[in-house]
């Protein structure tokens, strides 16, 4: 007998309540394998199932700990900032293994589908900045989001943002991705009913010091209800805007 069978044998004799039972599935142990622990609860406390980071991991450890996941039940498991390289060796791991390039994503295991209703709206200011809105686009999706992409329609030209008012007035959830001095968070903001979550890139001359200039603008934002996350995180803004964009079914 299983160690969740023994809980939930407990469970059905009356010994533990339900919410004990909950409390102790949600602090079961992770798996070790020597150079990392995967998580193998994470969707069980926090609603999404671990995320591989492989920028800086080698094709072997991240093939062994997505199998890990796998073999714990995961169905899933979503692997950011995947370079095609090792992506081709881990295709030839895995069984079930699906790349993302624009994205630098690859899955393993199923490909999820949408589960909410909200639609999620991805904005850039330029097309330089397709490579981080496509990994918070496709982030998005696997996380069971519709996703509209908005690309190229920076303040440098702002009929073209103005052109997708509908669009950006019936989203749940907005990603404006932008470089430069970052101005595109700030009119989306003063357009938008919705959250808007900011994310600065690293596109741009050398007096943009490598995003900063964006990220100081949209940290100084004028609009309401904007949120800036970290300098090309493409990946922490499409998993906020899901969590954002998941509310209503939680409640």
């Amino acid at each position: 007998m299983t160690e969740i069978q023994a809980l939930l044998k407990s469970v059905a004799e009356g010994k533990i309540s339900p919410e004990q039972a909950e409390l102790e599935l949600k602090m079961k142990p992770f798996d070790d394998i020597g150079y990392a622990k995967p998580d193998l609860h994470r969707k069980i406390r926090q609603g999404v199932p671990e995320v591989i980071y492989g920028e800086g991991k080698t094709s072997e450890q991240i093939t062994g700990i997505a199998g890990k996941l796998l073999d714990a039940g995961q169905k899933s498991v979503m692997i950011t900032r995947l370079s095609s390289e090792k992506a081709e060796i881990v295709s030839h791991e895995i069984e079930s293994f699906t790349y993302f390039e624009k994205a630098r994503i690859g899955v393993a295991g199923e490909i999820p589908g949408i589960d909410t209703k909200g639609s999620i709206v991805i904005a850039t200011g330029g097309t330089s900045d397709i490579p981080v809105a496509e990994e918070a686009a496709v982030t998005a999706e696997l996380l069971g989001n519709c996703v509209t992409r908005l690309y190229d329609v920076g303040v440098a030209g702002i009929h073209r943002l103005l052109s997708h008012t509908d669009e950006i007035m019936s989203a749940n959830v907005i990603i404006a991705i932008a470089g430069m001095e970052g101005a595109l968070a700030s009119v989306i903001g003063g357009m938008a009913d919705c959250p808007v979550i900011a994310v600065p890139t690293s596109v741009g001359y050398g007096a943009s010091f490598g995003g900063l200039s964006a990220l100081l603008s949209m940290l100084n934002s004028c609009a309401s209800g904007v949120s800036v996350v970290n300098i090309d995180n493409g990946f922490g803004a499409g998993y906020l805007a899901s969590m954002i964009n998941h509310i209503d079914r939680k409640e």
